[in-house]
């Protein structure tokens, strides 16, 4: 059976803050699939970044799809902010609160696509009871909270998450540590979306976004040579 085509995910949490509409446009015209909104609130992870206002402030500059990741506890009374923001797709952790169904079912609720983040400790099997209220898993090959980490190994629970997909139409994607070298082992093991931050915007800026679609198609390249 063909796969589909890798979405790239450039993640803003290595773009310049003061400068986000350009980075976006600059990031979609060099071939991103979607833009990837990394929100942490320094107390589920250790670090604090965005809200739903910076979600709906940079909304109107992206064309393509608003990933944003909720790296957040509790995420319940959140989720309709993030949603009114202009979120496509809303994921929450797995390990964020004690009612992870009753938060994917919101999160549908709220008419956005809902997924689910599993975190590098936490067994792939968590996601069976509730593989039917997700259209994306997450999976975490860093611990969250922090751009540029060294990448962890997690092919083997990509594969056990592609056998209990089977023919469901959702999505794997991978967060943490994405590199041209590690996008050929999560493609080959069966991701779908590869959220890149400092692979994609290392070397360029809005005066030279040239770089970020060199970065964007190496990581590409890389990935798709490994499906086949």
């Amino acid at each position: 059976m063909s796969r589909d085509p890798i979405r790239i995910a450039p993640s803003i949490l290595s773009a310049d803050f003061a400068n986000f509409g350009a980075e976006i446009r600059a990031i979609e015209a060099q071939g991103a699939d979607w833009v990837h909104v990394d929100v942490m609130d320094n107390h589920f992870v250790p670090n604090l970044t965005f809200g739903p206002q910076l979600c709906r402030a940079i909304r109107p500059h992206i064309k393509t799809v608003m990933d944003v990741h909720l790296m957040i506890a509790p995420v319940d009374a959140s989720l309709q902010a993030y949603a009114e923001a202009g979120a496509d797709i809303i994921t929450a952790h797995y390990e964020a609160g004690p009612h992870i169904h009753r938060t994917l079912q919101a999160i549908r609720g709220l008419g956005r696509r809902a997924g689910l983040a599993l975190n590098p400790g936490t067994p792939a099997s968590v996601a069976g009871p509730l593989i039917d209220s997700v259209d994306l898993i997450c999976v975490m090959t860093v611990n969250p909270g922090f751009g540029g980490q060294k990448f962890i190994d997690m092919t083997e629970r990509i594969r056990s998450l592609k056998a209990l997909i089977g023919d469901r139409p959702v999505l794997i994607e991978v967060d943490g540590g994405v590199t041209p070298e590690t996008a050929p082992l999560v493609a080959a093991a069966g991701a779908d979306v590869l959220v890149a931050g400092s692979a994609v915007f290392s070397g360029g800026s809005v005066d030279d976004p040239s770089v970020y679609g060199r970065n964007i198609t190496a990581i590409r390249a890389a990935a798709e040579g490994a499906q086949r």
